[in-house]
């Protein structure tokens, strides 16, 4: 089984930044004209220009073919949110089964070193954090081609066209949590309604209610 998770808006204190020329933590945000003034740092897209022709999104992967070698102090994907959920899916399921569905770098591996970022899905969201639907972004997929294996979604309806999208060439069958009174749109995946009362971040609750048998795919 293969589970796939949204990411958070709260980010580990202690996780490192992708550095500009001069020094300066480049925080990742979705439009970073309309981003607050600062001194401390400067504001990119993840797809926008950083050295020479390349961008900050192959710059990152090719930062993370050498693992080992992390001077920006950059976290794993599952520990640099700071909900404990991904790390207890990690536990269970093993780092190489364990997905993150981000609003800046698309589907990523819970390995994969991962700078601090500010863009999210969520309406409630500084305008200049929000990923909009025309926006254009070169999202990574790290989904494995030949797997037929289960595919299980913990997200919010924000995230869920963004993860039929990435994965709709997964060969196994995607299984979506939802808890909504009425089904939302995923075309080719089979729907399953979590019953709860809570609006906000839901998906940790099924998550947990995944990982303690209460619920089964």
């Amino acid at each position: 089984m293969k589970i796939v998770i949204q990411c958070a808006a709260k980010k580990h204190p202690d996780a490192g930044y992708m550095m500009a020329k001069d020094g300066k933590c480049i925080v990742f945000v979705a439009d970073p004209e309309n981003a607050p003034a600062s001194d401390e740092f400067r504001f990119a897209r993840p797809d926008d220009i950083a050295v020479g022709e390349k961008t900050w999104r192959e710059l990152l992967l090719e930062y993370n073919q050498q693992p080992d070698n992390n001077p920006l102090h950059l976290f794993p994907a599952y520990q640099l949110y700071m909900n404990g959920t991904y790390g207890a899916l990690v536990n269970a399921y093993g780092r190489g089964n364990i997905y993150i569905l981000s609003a800046g770098w698309g589907l990523i591996g819970a390995e994969f070193l991962t700078p601090k970022y500010d863009i999210t899905f969520s309406p409630s969201a500084d305008l200049y954090k929000r990923r909009k639907k025309r926006d254009q972004y070169n999202d990574y997929c790290m989904l494995p081609k030949d797997c037929d294996e289960e595919l299980v979604f913990f997200g919010g309806k924000g995230y869920l066209p963004l993860f039929c999208e990435l994965s709709k060439d997964y060969r196994g069958k995607r299984i979506v949590f939802y808890n909504s009174n009425t089904e939302p749109k995923a075309e080719g995946c089979n729907l399953i309604r979590f019953e709860t009362t809570t609006r906000t971040n839901w998906h940790y609750g099924c998550a947990k209610a995944f990982l303690k048998g209460d619920i089964k795919a």
